[in-house]
């Protein structure tokens, strides 16, 4: 099984955009629960996992934005989001207590983490003879602002739910109303065409304010290191 990137692009499966046959329940007639589907999905009904991959792939996307605006590889992000999803749809236990969107953020987050540990360390072993990053998503003008933010441990500024919500917070300050307006909708999980509707501007424009928050994340991140110096 392969996964669709931020806006939807090589999805050779099914489209996580529409929903699939347990979407659509007949009228008056609730969907199946998420610990339901978890529970046909474990006896090999391959529509239930489906229908519980759609239903939180947008989970996935605000687990994976904060990392993305600090400068990593959204397509990273997205698949190993995916599959700390489908490791939660596969082990999920409704005798532990837990509703299954917790069990799955949880280990979203920590497919999340572990990706980001081993870049940081990548980049720390790679930083003893240089550092590059010429790879998607990076300009040559954003090197030096990126490359010292990607040799910390990330657990250090997002990984943490509170370091992440000082470190928007600090950020907001900056942002013009439309870029704040985009932020909003941008960690709720949406796509940029899906923003783009919400807002009333084109998909280019919103992808724009995206990439214009990113080096102002990223420029946050910097002016922190350097203040606590």
């Amino acid at each position: 099984m392969t996964f669709s990137t931020e806006d939807g692009y090589n999805r050779p499966m099914f489209d996580l955009c529409t929903e699939s046959v347990y979407g659509h329940a007949p009228e008056g007639v609730r969907p199946p629960p998420d610990e339901e589907l978890c529970r046909r999905a474990a006896s090999g009904d391959p529509d239930a996992e489906e229908t519980l991959v759609r239903r939180h792939y947008r989970l996935v996307r605000s687990c994976a934005r904060p990392f993305f605006l600090a400068g990593f590889d959204s397509e990273d992000l997205i698949q190993e989001g995916m599959l700390g999803l489908l490791k939660a749809i596969r082990e999920y236990d409704p005798r532990k207590e837990a509703a299954f969107r917790t069990f799955a953020e949880l280990c979203v987050r920590r497919r999340l983490a572990s990706l980001l540990r081993d870049s940081a360390r990548d980049k720390r072993r790679a930083s003893t003879q240089s550092v590059s990053l010429n790879s998607p998503g990076f300009d040559s003008d954003s090197n030096a602002v990126f490359a010292p933010m990607l040799q910390r441990n990330p657990e250090e500024f997002l990984i943490d739910r509170e370091h992440t919500a000082a470190l928007l917070s600090g950020v907001r300050k900056q942002l013009s109303e439309f870029e704040a307006v985009i932020l909003g909708y941008y960690l709720d999980g949406l796509s940029c065409r899906e923003i783009a509707g919400a807002v009333g501007r084109n998909p280019k424009s919103v992808d724009n304010a995206v990439q214009r928050i990113r080096r102002k994340v990223a420029r946050h991140i910097l002016s922190g290191e350097s203040s606590e110096s």
